[in-house]
């Protein structure tokens, strides 16, 4: 690769997608990894049209090393350690798991739906599991959209700030059943080995059906062995879930690796009523799956489990302290969680491709994210992320390419920025306008209508 490849970072996702204002379309394509056309009905892609490429020939420590504990805004990097999906689509992923929601629409009980939220809170931040590449920052006044009506939902969300990297979104039941949407503001600190990921931002669900409102924030994520050895991805921190209607509350664990790497990957919690009862317990991974339990045989099984374990307890701190200084080994992990007897599972993660090592780790659903589908162009928005020219052409292997257009497309971005200041021209953002958050009232993006009517002549030109 050459030197355009170092580009400049500014601070600042497997039915048919339907599109009501379409022009109708013929095609029959099976390059790019799309399925082609069966019954007139188009397949969502399998894969992507090129393989990830190669971080082993690339060391980022000359990037990061006057970093240490600053926050990774300005800073330059390759683009070879990027993924070709933009933020926007990152946080679609949220949507992977969807089901939950619609289960949790149908219940009658107040602590059951809440199990189901949990579940689907956990699974937002699941599709995070090995995947080290950095998506591309979304460009100010770039937006992506989703409409899955397999999934009975459509989703908008649009870059609302540039500093701070502000990305908002909002998703919808095609039946009216909820409402999910929030704002992040996604802060990365180098802490020498590690890049530690804060998804500072309030993550807003709404039940119609049920007048209910379930607030709660993601954890914390940080990628370890950034300079050196395997990288690999832990999640921690407490998440806690409000119901503001019925005063109920989620509290999740999700748990730090520890000395031995017992805990990695573990997320553990409680669901309490409004007088602080507890009511169930929910355990599992965040990288696999979620159950629930009643309390008393929750702990009783683990007063036996620690029966059990002082005998391992020995043989673990004879075993601390092995391995190298130079890295943050990854511990060993058991595969599965051990399910106790009389628990309910809750939610399962869905199995990535056989390919998935070969294609930045992208789950199936990730893998179709920056489709451009026959009759979307001229129906999606020009400032959608699937006509980014720097994300296109990583994705179709054209590094040299992606880093010109990416260097093109942040320099045209602070062209524009000069030009608002030397007019005294405010942004005006399109979709979204900042306010309180309805239940929490912390500092928010609300969703103002008007997006899929599909009048987009006064939106700006960013490509």
């Amino acid at each position: 690769l050459n030197n355009e490849c170092y580009c400049g970072l500014e601070s600042d996702d497997s039915c048919e997608v339907s599109f009501k204002d379409a022009p109708v379309y013929e095609a029959k394509q099976t390059s790019n990894g799309r399925v082609p056309s069966e019954n007139g009905v188009w397949g969502r892609r399998k894969t992507l049209p090129f393989p990830m490429f190669s971080r082993n020939d690339f060391s980022i420590w000359g990037f990061l090393r006057k970093c240490i504990g600053m926050e990774l805004s300005k800073i330059t990097m390759p683009i070879v350690f990027n993924e070709p999906l933009s933020f926007l689509q990152r946080i679609t992923e949220y949507m992977e798991h969807t089901y939950l929601i619609h289960q949790a629409c149908t219940l009658s009980d107040s602590i059951e739906r809440m199990q189901l939220v949990a579940a689907f809170a956990v699974s937002a931040v699941a599709s995070q599991w090995d995947r080290t590449g950095k998506p591309f920052n979304p460009l100010l006044g770039e937006t992506y959209e989703l409409i899955r009506e397999d999934e009975g939902y459509r989703l908008i969300s649009e870059q609302v700030s540039h500093h701070p990297p502000i990305s908002a979104f909002y998703a919808e039941s095609l039946c009216q059943d909820f409402k999910f949407h929030g704002s992040i503001y996604p802060k990365l600190k180098f802490w020498g080995k590690s890049v530690e990921a804060e998804p500072k931002g309030t993550m807003t669900l709404e039940l119609s059906k049920h007048r209910e409102a379930y607030t709660w924030t993601n954890p914390m994520c940080c990628v370890h062995n950034v300079i050196l050895g395997k990288l690999w991805i832990e999640q921690y921190g407490t998440v806690e879930i409000v119901n503001h209607s019925t005063q109920e509350k989620c509290v999740l664990n999700f748990k730090p690796c520890g000395m031995f790497g017992k805990e990695l990957h573990r997320v553990e919690g409680h669901i309490q009523d409004k007088s602080k009862k507890k009511r169930c317990v929910i355990y599992g991974k965040w990288t696999e799956c979620l159950y629930t339990i009643e309390p008393k045989v929750y702990d009783a099984n683990k007063r036996a489990e620690k029966k059990s374990g002082d005998s391992k307890k020995h043989k673990q701190e004879q075993n601390a302290g092995r391995g190298t200084d130079d890295a943050d080994e990854m511990p060993d992990v058991e595969d599965t969680v051990t399910m106790i007897p009389g628990s309910t599972l809750l939610w399962r993660i869905a199995p990535r491709p056989t390919h998935s090592a070969q294609m930045y780790n992208f789950t199936s659903f990730a893998m179709t994210l920056n489709e451009l589908e026959p009759g979307m162009e001229g129906v999606i928005a020009p400032t959608d992320c699937r006509l980014r020219p720097d994300i296109r052409a990583m994705e179709n292997g054209d590094i040299d390419t992606a880093c010109q257009e990416k260097e093109r497309l942040e320099e045209k971005q602070r062209a524009a920025r000069r030009e608002r200041a030397k007019d005294e021209e405010e942004w005006s953002t399109r979709w979204f306008q900042q306010g309180p958050n309805s239940y929490t009232r912390t500092a928010d993006w609300i969703y103002t209508g008007g997006y899929f009517d599909r009048k987009y002549s006064h939106l700006p030109d960013i490509y």
